[in-house]
């Protein structure tokens, strides 16, 4: 099944509430567990196995990458990666929404990036509802270890995001943000 395109999934992505306690997505969910857990059990060693299998993870991925293990996602065919990609330690990336990751782009060890938001209110958010947006991060961006990005951001080209930093909103290009709630420390001069 071409999980992407299912109806499920499509609305999911739309940005829109839904109930995502459904069958399709449980069993999405239950293939990229089993393709992780796969990937986390092989040796450093084995290059080129684990090329394939984080190629049958992810959406696209380009063809200069290091992914550590551990390395976790929901879904992976929401996931988009460059070229010249590092993803250090245990990088989580809940991608019920698209993850799109650009070219040269680091990140640190224990790493979340999350796309999915449930609902506030107590009985929605018990019977599964819940909405993603998009998180998009830009060429050349460095986040440190420890950084948190949350549903709807937008990280831009050259940014640097310092270490144990929770990212609420967009963050402009060429600048270095730090902190919970990430805030702007300064630009970046080439």
């Amino acid at each position: 099944m071409d999980y992407k395109l299912h109806s499920d999934f499509c609305l999911l992505r739309s940005g829109e509430w839904m109930n995502g306690f459904t069958s399709v997505i449980g069993d999405a969910l239950l293939r990229c567990g089993e393709l992780c857990f796969r990937l986390n059990s092989l040796p450093p060693s084995q290059l080129e196995e684990r090329g394939r299998l984080l190629r049958e993870i992810v959406g696209k991925i380009g063809s200069r990458f290091v992914v550590h293990s551990p390395f976790r996602c929901d879904l992976g065919f929401n996931i988009s990666i460059g070229e010249n990609f590092v993803g250090n330690f245990n990088l989580t990336i809940l991608d019920e929404a698209e993850v799109t990751i650009g070219d040269n782009v680091f990140i640190g060890p224990n790493t979340t990036i999350c796309t999915i938001i449930h609902s506030e209110n107590i009985e929605q958010r018990n019977s599964g509802i819940m909405r993603a947006e998009p998180v998009v991060i830009e060429s050349n961006v460095w986040i440190a270890s420890d950084a948190v990005i949350l549903p709807g951001v937008t990280i831009g080209e050259g940014a640097i995001i310092g270490a144990g930093s929770v990212v609420t909103k967009n963050v402009a290009p060429a600048t270095v943000v730090a902190g919970n709630p990430a805030r702007f420390i300064r630009n970046i001069y080439k």
